[in-house]
């Protein structure tokens, strides 16, 4: 009798654990096929294991110039999935209020960058200051440069403009730009705008510092009729994989100019963008033209290539 007890309890355990090691093969073999078949959880898992997103040092600057197509520029470029820029221009190389707050609150003024983005900011006045250059290499000779150029005498129009829409905002007294502009019947070469169109000064002192390779120079008037060449351009240069497509632009009737579309969002540049320039008398508009022929030629023979203007 006792013997028949023992070999029903070893039987009875005998079945016991055959049903556990099969329910153990059975959820394995569910789990294997769950994870197979789930690469969205695995990427989920994986992510876990990825380096948080961080603020660091910009590997791109846009340096100019002045009302060239800057904010145009950041925010085409910032339609790149690998692209993430600073929204606000932080003016650290050439403030020194801001320059003397040292490296680490220029990185906090960045925006959050994952691992494999590019880090780009965009302060016009760079290009003009003559510290810059120098500030720039020595916190990173690597840094890949971005300027954009339009012809110059368009370029002071519209930097007059933008100063006169903006006293006026503020209700201080305006100044024609005939009065800025010309002085004993010439042009007034100590105005401020007129200098920041003579590209081929200020273009001495980038390259005395930084080789030619690292500066990429955009057609500020052709990104504006037709932005998708440019920006393929600025693509390669920062070899980043080509993303930007004919389908992130699209002609707005209204405003004059390219919007934007990402992700089936649409934006268009500022109001401010686009304003109609003042009215200048013909001589003078000749003035600027001839006056701006010859340093357009050494600015051309500088960088190596030539624009379409006037």
């Amino acid at each position: 009798m006792l013997a028949s007890e023992a070999r029903v309890r070893t039987l009875l355990l005998s079945c016991f654990v055959l049903l556990v090691l099969m329910a153990a093969v059975i959820v394995a073999l569910l789990l294997f096929f769950f994870f197979a078949r789930s690469p969205s959880l695995s990427t989920v898992v994986s992510r876990d294991h990825d380096p948080p997103a961080a603020r660091r040092l910009p590997d791109i600057i846009i340096i100019g110039v002045r009302k060239g197509g800057t904010r145009a520029l950041l925010e085409m470029l910032n339609l790149h999935s690998d692209v993430v820029a600073a929204q606000s221009e932080v003016h650290f190389f050439d403030w020194d209020s801001h320059y003397l707050r040292g490296v680490d609150w220029y990185v906090s003024q960045m925006p959050l960058a994952r691992p494999g983005q590019l880090t780009v900011e965009k302060t016009p006045a760079y290009f003009t200051s003559a510290r810059v250059p120098e500030r720039i290499r020595r916190m990173n000779p690597d840094t890949r440069l971005l300027l954009i150029v339009r012809e110059p005498t368009e370029r002071l129009l519209s930097d007059y403009t933008q100063v006169f829409h903006n006293r006026l905002e503020k209700h201080k007294q305006q100044q024609m730009l005939e009065t800025l502009l010309m002085h004993d019947g010439e042009l007034n070469l100590d105005y401020k705008a007129l200098n920041r169109s003579l590209y081929h000064l200020h273009m001495r002192r980038w390259l005395d510092v930084f080789p030619r390779s690292h500066i990429h120079l955009v057609d500020g008037d052709a990104l504006i009729r037709n932005p998708l060449p440019e920006m393929k351009k600025v693509e390669e240069f920062l070899h980043l994989e080509p993303q930007i497509n004919a389908s992130n632009f699209y002609f707005n009737q209204t405003k004059g100019f390219f919007c934007l579309r990402d992700r089936r969002r649409e934006r268009c540049l500022h109001g401010s963008k686009g304003r109609q320039h003042p009215r200048i008398a013909p001589e003078i508009l000749r003035k600027l033209y001839d006056f701006f022929h010859e340093p357009n030629q050494e600015f051309f023979q500088l960088v190596g290539r030539t624009f379409d203007w006037k």
